[in-house]
């Protein structure tokens, strides 16, 4: 009889014990860093085993491809509440975003789906079982599709990691969005900085990127502009209104008559602006409870309202600029490519523009008017100024030269 219980219990708890442990003791040879970290993590100590997230249909290295790459769906077994914020914010949408890009797909392959470019960002983006079936197969993106492992570094999946504004440094930084480096020399990330170092004490008020962007560690991270600081309804003043509009013409979401296209769809989709006044209100209303947390109501409102005004100055240069290049196709002084639906530059196209003074006008869009607006929002006075605004003036300045001697030799 005492056998017989021995060998039930054997067989009970054989399916659940002896894969867990044969996981183990195999990556320990293969890949033994993850092993380490998922030691090290919460999920080792409450039983979420390797086959919780991967399945068991992978036992020896003869069927590798049977393993489950984890997706938001399989993190959201446990934690719903974060996945189902996480898939209403913006980092939900980096995917479509990405593929909205009309020359995303004259990359080469490993920038976009090899994610050693813009994809190694943007993969955190949801995406459809086919497009992570493609992904794998082209051997680029099958693995960290989990979007939730971008911030929370697997295999540790560290909440005190993704706590900390380093977490965000990876992507949130370089040519159009620099935020870490505004962020790191503002006041703002100086004291965090002297926090970690125990210069200030742990008690001390210095706000991270997920203070502002995650309040109360909600995962629908959103800004009250979004990434292309373009908004609906356009803003009440005249001029501003026009300058808008120049840019929404040149991004390809209003016709020259100021109706809709259909790339409008695809903005929505991939909500990269804020596109009624509601939306925009509910973000700027969260950043003002949060930076009343430490300024006045008054201030905070100020402060950000340096933000607003400074989209509105860059933009008068940016519309200006626009204005100029769209009188050089109207006038045959420069051919409009043909792929243009209307009489404008698209600033889409990035580092595809064909000739240099549209590429001027691409950078003047996506890198130097970002962070005019960025370093004032991120409390950064020498990327607003030097990096930002200065040269946006220099960029008018060329565009308008090389505009004049372009019309003199075509004469």
């Amino acid at each position: 009889m005492k056998r017989l219980y021995i060998l039930l219990s054997f067989l009970l708890f054989l399916p659940f014990s002896a894969p867990a442990e044969n996981c183990i003791d195999c990556h320990k040879k293969i890949t033994p860093g993850a092993v380490t970290d998922w030691e090290l993590s919460k999920h080792s100590k409450n039983d979420v085993t390797c086959s919780t997230c991967h399945g068991d249909g992978h036992n020896s290295a003869k069927d590798v491809s049977k393993v489950d790459i984890p997706t938001p769906e399989t993190c959201g077994t446990c934690h719903d509440k974060q996945v189902g914020q996480f898939s209403k914010g913006k980092h939900a949408m980096a995917w479509a975003a990405l593929n909205a890009m009309p020359t995303t797909h004259g990359m080469p392959s490993l920038l976009s789906d090899g994610m050693k470019g813009c994809g190694g960002c943007h993969k955190i983006g949801l995406k459809t079982k086919a497009e992570i079936k493609d992904l794998k197969a082209k051997g680029g993106g099958g693995f960290g599709v989990a979007s939730c492992d971008a911030c929370h570094t697997r295999h540790t999946f560290s909440v005190k990691e993704a706590r900390e504004p380093e977490a965000c440094k990876t992507c949130h930084m370089g040519f159009d969005h620099p935020q870490w480096e505004m962020y790191s020399s503002s006041k703002h990330g100086v004291r965090h900085n002297l926090k970690q170092k125990g210069i200030l004490p742990e008690t001390a008020s210095a706000p991270t990127c997920q203070t502002c962007h995650m309040q109360d560690g909600d995962h629908e991270v959103r800004t009250a502009w979004g990434f292309l600081a373009v908004r609906l309804p356009l803003p009440e003043d005249k001029q501003w209104a026009a300058d808008q509009a120049t840019i929404l013409q040149a991004l390809g979401v209003l016709d020259p008559d100021g109706k809709p296209t259909a790339r409008l769809d695809v903005v929505k989709a991939a909500q990269v602006a804020r596109l009624t006044q509601e939306d925009f209100d509910r973000e700027r209303n969260k950043m003002l409870k949060t930076c009343n947390t430490c300024h006045s109501g008054n201030f905070a409102k100020q402060e950000l309202e340096k933000g607003d005004k400074m989209i509105q100055e860059a933009d008068h240069l940016m519309a200006k600029a626009i204005r100029i290049i769209a009188g050089l196709y109207k006038d045959g002084v420069l051919k409009k490519p043909d792929s243009y639906s209307y009489p404008f530059p698209d600033l889409l196209t990035f580092h595809d523009a064909p000739t240099v003074i549209e590429q001027k006008l691409f950078k003047m869009f996506l890198k130097h008017r970002m962070r005019a607006f960025q370093g004032v929002f991120h409390q950064s006075p020498d990327y607003a100024l030097w990096y930002g605004w200065s040269e946006l003036v220099q960029d008018i300045q060329e565009i308008t030269e090389r505009a004049a001697d372009m019309r003199e030799k075509h004469k």
